[in-house]
């Protein structure tokens, strides 16, 4: 009988591995926010960081994780709920400039934006920059 990672990934069409069933599994379990490569990397030592890299793209593709450019040089990944229904139209994304964690606004869509006649949008992001609480509270 397939579990429930086995069934997530077959769902959305990804072949299952026994990788790619622990990196999900890991996913899942550790990351509550956006996390990038080397947080994973972290997590999973005894996988390369090609064939994590390479297990992100198809989570990516297949709608289970979005990917985020949040401007600190390293892309970010995270689980979305609206992701896996293939109808996420975006939403906002907060990140520190203190401790460069990156959080979802799952609930803020990103705003509709008028675009000049013709222009045909393939992906928006919406990155707003500034300190986490934590970090506020303790700069001096």
């Amino acid at each position: 009988m397939m579990n429930e990672i086995e069934k997530t990934l077959t769902d959305a069409g990804v072949r299952v591995t026994a990788v790619r069933l622990m990196v999900w599994r890991e996913i899942h379990s550790r990351f509550t926010d956006a996390f990038s490569l080397a947080d994973l990397e972290d997590a999973l030592p005894t996988v390369d960081r090609s064939t994590l890299f390479r297990t992100l793209t198809t989570l990516v593709d297949a709608h289970l994780l979005h990917d985020i450019d949040d401007g600190s040089g390293s892309q970010k990944y995270c689980i979305c709920p609206m992701c896996d229904t293939r109808h996420c139209g975006g939403h906002v994304h907060v990140t520190c400039t203190s401790c460069h964690r990156t959080f979802c606004l799952t609930n803020v869509p990103i705003p509709e934006v008028p675009l000049p006649a013709g222009f045909v949008p393939e992906q928006a992001e919406y990155v707003i920059k500034g300190l986490c609480p934590h970090c506020a509270t303790h700069r001096h």
